[in-house]
C-alpha cells in the first residue's frame, strides 16, 4: 500500500452497510423504533445520517448473522435514548459475555479507547427488523 493510499483512507468517511432482506418493513421500523427517516434513497438503498455520519440500509438476499454489533450509536445520555426506544417498543439484548452482563438491558464496560478521555462505557444492543445487530454506547468520565 503506497503512502497516498494510507493517506486517502485515514481521511475517508466511513459509511456502514447494513442488509435488509425486506426494505420495506427495514424503513418502517427505522421510522417508527428509532424516528430515522432516510435522507436520500435509490432502487434498494435507504441513506441515513445521525450526527454528520451516513449510513445505508440496502436490499440483500443475504442475511446478518447478528453475532455481533454491526453498528453503534455513541449518545450523551443513555438511560434517556434506551427509555425513549423502549417506548417505541425496542427490545433490548440481555448480554453475558466475558468481561461485561448486562443489568436491565445495560452493560456497564471497564476500559475504553484511550484517545476517547474515557474510563469506560456503558452500553445496550437491539436487533433491527432484519436482524442486524445495534449498539448504542456512553462513554463514561
Amino acid at each position: 500500500m503506497t503512502s497516498d493510499t494510507a493517506d486517502g483512507l485515514s481521511r475517508a468517511r466511513v459509511t456502514p452497510r447494513l442488509p435488509a432482506r425486506d426494505l420495506d418493513r427495514a424503513r418502517r421500523f427505522y421510522a417508527g423504533k428509532l424516528g430515522l427517516e432516510p435522507v436520500d434513497e435509490r432502487p434498494g438503498g435507504l441513506l441515513y445520517r445521525c450526527g454528520g455520519t451516513d449510513f445505508v440500509v440496502f436490499r440483500s438476499t443475504g442475511a446478518s448473522p447478528g453475532t455481533f454489533t454491526q453498528m453503534a450509536f455513541e449518545v450523551d445520555d443513555l438511560d434517556s435514548v434506551v427509555a425513549d426506544l423502549r417506548r417505541r417498543g425496542v427490545v433490548f439484548e440481555d448480554v453475558d459475555a466475558p468481561g461485561f452482563r448486562t443489568r436491565e438491558g445495560v452493560a456497564e464496560i471497564e476500559g475504553n479507547y484511550p484517545s476517547k478521555g474515557a474510563r469506560g462505557e456503558r452500553a445496550a444492543w437491539f436487533r433491527d427488523s432484519e436482524g442486524n445487530l445495534m449498539g448504542i454506547g456512553q462513554p463514561t468520565r
